[in-house]
């Protein structure tokens, strides 16, 4: 027992360094998407980013997850094993932004998009929608390049705000909640959807008067 913590703190600490460059990952990434958010603003007077968060997975966290889904405890291969060490958010005023900022990040020649998972077109079956991808992005060390995955979540206000509540409320009940609440959730986030829909409308007509 005393052996498996010793194994255990040693194989944090060895994880905390590997983590550094998902963390530089992440910095890369950011600068490109605050690069996009600025020059479009300027351009067409319209910023297709309200707001940018991001986060890399905690160490104790990756090792229960490799546990659990039975992958070999082998650091130099967590980056195949998992795609969601290093995540970043990206909320945008309207769903046509969400997909504009996937293209403008598709065209970075060294962006490149290995999966994408769009929960817009196809809603997951609790009503969740954002659109999921996984890049792969070159960080400059002092002594070699590393290609490095990061999850990007690119949804609307309406769909943070639905998404964020649901993890509250489910937190609440433990992931056992009543019946009824699961079609409660599924009805508010046709409604979120619904916003979206209205909003994307005014948007575009607000451009084409600008026109």
């Amino acid at each position: 027992m005393v052996t498996d913590l010793a194994d255990d703190l040693s194989l944090l600490r060895d994880l905390e360094r590997r983590l550094l460059v998902y963390k530089f990952a992440i910095e890369e990434l950011m600068t490109k998407l605050r690069i996009l958010s600025e020059e479009f603003d300027s351009v067409h007077q319209h910023d297709p980013i309200e707001h940018i968060t991001n986060r890399v997975k905690k160490p104790e966290g990756i090792l229960e997850k490799l546990r659990r889904k039975g992958f070999p405890l082998d650091l130099d291969a967590i980056g195949d094993w998992l795609d969601d060490i290093a995540g970043v958010r990206v909320v945008c005023p309207f769903v046509s932004d969400v997909y504009r900022v996937k293209a403008m990040l598709a065209r970075q020649h060294d962006v490149e998009i290995l999966r994408t998972k769009d929960y817009i077109a196809t809603p997951k079956p609790n009503g969740y929608r954002s659109l999921h991808l996984i890049v792969r992005i070159p960080v400059f060390l002092s002594d070699r390049v590393e290609h490095v995955k990061v999850e990007v979540q690119l949804r609307t206000i309406a769909m943070d705000f639905w998404a964020t509540l649901e993890h509250k409320l489910f937190y609440k009940y433990d992931d056992s909640p009543p019946a009824d609440f699961v079609g409660e959730l599924m009805s508010t986030a046709m409604i979120a959807a619904q916003l979206d829909d209205r909003m994307e409308s005014l948007h575009r007509r607000i451009h084409q008067d600008d026109h």
